[in-house]
C-alpha cells in the first residue's frame, strides 16, 4: 500500500535525480533488492553509484531529458534537487509523478514495524547501531541510514524481517511523512537556518512528528538534552504515544549509571525501569565518546519498546564498529592517526573533539574544518569558533556551499576570527590542495588529525595519508 498521493506502481520504474546521494541511494537500493527497475542520475560517478549498478539500477552521469526513459512511473527527488533541474523540468513537462524521497521511504516502510530515528545530531549513528545490533540478534531488518556501515553501498538493506530502521530528517520537515511504531528523538537543537526560524518552529516540528507515532506505539527521547525534556513536557499527557526516556537522569526509564572510557571504547552501565524488567546491564560501545555512548543507550531503549529483549540486544549493540565519515579512522602514517568526522553543527564539533581526546593520549588533535553551507555559517559560525578551540590546532577552509548561493559578507572568517577570540591556534586556508603538505609540515608522530565537516573535506583525509608517506615528511 503506496502512502496517499502515490499511486500504487509509482515506485515500480522509478527515476533519482541525485542517485548517488547518502539519502537518495539508500531508498534506490531498497527498491532495487525489492525488484523494482531503478534508474537515477547523478553529477559524478562514485563508489556508490557502482553499488547500485551492481544491483540492477541503470545510473546516468549527468543530467540530460533523455535519460527520462518512457516507461518510468515517477521520477524520485530529495529538497536538494532545484526545480529547474532539466529532468525534473521534463518529468513535469511529460506528466511523470513526481514522489519526494520522504515519500518513496514512506511506502517502503508501510506493512513493517518501523523505528524512526529523529534529533539533530546523532541519527546516522543510532540507526546503524539498530541496524547492525539487530541484525546481529538474526532479526534481519530492513534499513536506510545517511551513511555507509562498512563499504559503499551498505546504507540499506532490504531484510526479511518485520522491523524496519530509518533515519528521520527534519531538515525539511520531511520526517512527517513517516508513522514508527517507536520513534527516538536524540535532541532537539535550532539548525536548518533556511528552513527554520526559531526554536518554536523546531519543537512544532518535532511535536507533529511525534504525533506521527502508531496508536500503541512508544516515543523514546532523552532526559538529559533541554531541548528533547522541553519537547518531553510539551506532548507528554492527553493520548499521546509511552513516553521511554533514557540518559543519566535519576528518573529515566533506562538510567545510564555509568559510562567509562577505554582508548576508543567505552563499558556502559544502565539501569532499566520496573516497566522495562528492572535489570542492571553492562555493555560494551564500540566507537569513543560519550555522545555515542549514549546513542547505543537510545537504540537499546527503543529495542526494548519493539520487544527486544534488553539483555540481548546489549551485548550485540558491541558489534557496531563505526560508520563512514563517523569517527571513521581513514589509516595512520608517519605515526599519525587521520580521522574523518562528519560534524559540522557547533555542538557535533565539540562532542567529536572531546570523544578524540580522550584517545589522543599525549598527542595533540589537529583538525582540518570545513563550514558547510552559507546560512548555517551566517548563524552559527561564532558557536562553530569556539568548538574548534578544544583543538590544540586547527586550519579552516572556505564554506563549502552545496545547494546554497553565496551569502554577501558571510566567509569562513567568521569562524576564524570566533575561534581566535576564543584562544585557539587557527589558520586560514583558502586553496585545499595547500592543505596536504600544510598538516604534514604540522603534524608530529602520536598526533590525530581530523579532518571534520559535512562537504567534500573528506576527500583530504587519504591526500595527507599520502603526504604523510612521501619521503619529504
Amino acid at each position: 500500500m503506496a502512502p496517499a498521493g502515490i499511486a500504487s506502481d509509482a515506485l515500480d520504474r522509478p527515476h533519482f535525480i541525485g542517485i548517488g546521494g547518502a539519502g537518495m541511494s539508500g531508498v534506490a537500493k531498497v527498491l532495487a533488492m525489492r525488484g523494482a527497475r531503478v534508474s537515477g542520475s547523478d553529477s559524478k560517478d562514485s563508489p556508490i553509484v557502482g553499488a547500485l549498478r551492481e544491483l540492477g539500477a541503470t545510473v546516468h552521469l549527468g543530467h540530460a531529458a533523455d535519460h527520462l526513459a518512457p516507461d518510468i512511473t515517477s521520477v524520485v527527488v530529495s529538497s536538494a534537487i532545484r526545480a529547474d533541474n532539466l529532468e525534473l523540468v521534463t518529468a513535469r513537462e511529460r506528466g511523470i509523478p513526481v514522489v519526494h524521497r520522504s515519500d518513496a521511504l514512506a511506502a517502503l516502510m508501510d506493512g513493517s514495524r518501523p523505528i524512526a530515528v529523529a534529533g539533530t545530531h546523532g541519527k546516522t549513528t543510532t540507526t546503524s547501531m539498530l541496524a547492525v545490533s539487530l541484525r546481529t540478534l538474526g532479526l534481519d531488518p530492513s534499513y536506510v541510514i545517511g551513511g555507509d556501515l562498512d563499504a559503499p553501498g551498505s546504507s540499506a538493506r532490504h531484510g526479511d524481517g518485520e522491523i524496519f530502521v530509518a533515519e528521520a530528517d527534519e531538515s525539511d520537515r520531511s520526517f512527517h511523512k513517516y508513522a514508527p511504531e517507536v520513534a527516538i528523538v536524540l535532541n532537539v537543537e535550532l539548525d536548518h537556518h533556511a528552513n527554520y526560524a526559531s526554536m518554536d518552529e523546531i519543537y512544532e516540528s518535532f511535536q507533529t512528528f511525534v504525533g506521527r507515532i502508531r496508536p500503541g506505539g512508544a516515543l523514546v527521547i532523552s532526559a538529559d538534552h533541554p531541548g528533547a525534556r522541553e519537547l518531553t513536557a510539551r506532548v507528554t499527557g492527553g493520548e499521546g504515544p509511552r513516553v521511554l526516556t533514557y540518559g543519566e537522569d535519576a528518573g529515566a526509564d533506562v538510567r545510564v549509571l555509568a559510562i567509562e572510557p577505554h582508548g576508543l571504547t567505552s563499558e556502559v552501565t544502565v539501569r532499566l525501569a520496573e516497566s522495562l524488567g528492572g535489570a542492571e546491564i553492562t555493555f560494551t560501545v564500540s566507537v569513543p565518546g560519550r555522545h555515542y555512548a549514549l546513542n547505543a543507550v537510545a537504540a537499546l531503549t527503543a529495542g526494548a519498546a519493539l520487544g527486544v529483549p534488553a539483555r540481548d540486544l546489549a551485548p550485540a549493540l558491541a558489534s557496531y564498529t563505526g560508520v563512514k565519515r563517523r569517527l571513521q579512522l581513514k589509516g595512520t602514517a608517519a605515526g599519525v592517526q587521520v580521522i574523518d568526522s562528519y560534524a559540522h553543527h557547533p555542538t557535533e564539533i565539540a562532542a567529536d573533539l572531546e570523544a578524540i581526546r580522550g584517545g589522543a593520549g599525549e598527542g595533540r588533535v589537529l583538525v582540518v574544518f570545513q563550514p558547510h553551507l552559507f546560512s548555517r555559517t551566517q548563524e552559527l559560525g561564532t558557536e562553530m569558533g569556539q568548538a574548534l578551540a578544544l583543538a590544540d590546532a586547527s586550519v579552516v577552509l572556505d564554506i563549502y556551499p552545496a545547494r546554497e548561493d553565496p551569502v554577501p559578507g558571510v566567509t569562513s572568517a567568521l569562524v576564524i576570527d570566533a575561534a581566535a577570540r576564543h584562544g585557539a591556534d587557527v589558520t586560514a586556508e583558502h586553496d585545499r590542495s595547500a592543505v596536504p603538505e600544510l598538516i604534514a609540515g604540522m603534524a608530529k608522530p602520536g598526533d590525530l588529525v581530523l579532518t571534520m565537516g559535512a562537504g567534500d573535506v573528506t576527500d583530504l583525509g587519504p591526500e595527507i595519508l599520502a603526504r604523510l608517506q612521501s619521503p619529504e615528511s
